[in-house]
């Protein structure tokens, strides 16, 4: 479904669909951006360029090359170097939304969380109380 929004790199008024997120005019100018990226990187001198000699020869913005590998345009398996940030933490990933220091993270965090959900349980069912007292200060 189509709605009228600002395009966010130009400010001008544009008909969104689920293919551009941006105005014809800017769609353009990736366009050729991404062909000027690609025929750098299609010559075999340049296949293993990191993403900073890329952004520095072709004058691309960094946030567009990650768009570009992170849609698959630009195949991590041809040109090794290239990659986008961890959602998290913000490392360069080739695939996924996130790295796997982070997805060890989040699942150790999930672990223990159902730990305390069970051991939480466990004493509701078996009906111990605690019961607290007070302590004179002298």
């Amino acid at each position: 479904m189509s709605e009228i929004i600002n395009c966010p790199r130009c400010n001008a008024i544009f008909m969104r669909n689920k293919f551009r997120e941006v105005c014809d005019t800017c769609y353009k100018e990736e366009e050729n951006m991404y062909e000027s990226v690609y025929q750098f990187l299609k010559k075999r001198e340049n296949r293993a360029a990191t993403m900073d000699r890329v952004i520095e020869v072709t004058g691309v913005d960094e946030e567009l090359l990650y768009k570009w590998v992170k849609k698959g345009r630009i195949q991590t398996r041809q040109f090794p170097n290239m990659g986008y940030p961890c959602d998290k933490c913000g490392k360069i990933i080739v695939t996924g939304r996130i790295c796997g220091d982070c997805s060890s993270e989040i699942v150790s965090e999930l672990k223990q969380f159902e730990n305390e959900q069970e051991w939480k349980s466990k004493v509701k069912e078996s009906g111990q109380r605690t019961y607290y007292t007070m302590r004179d200060k002298n």
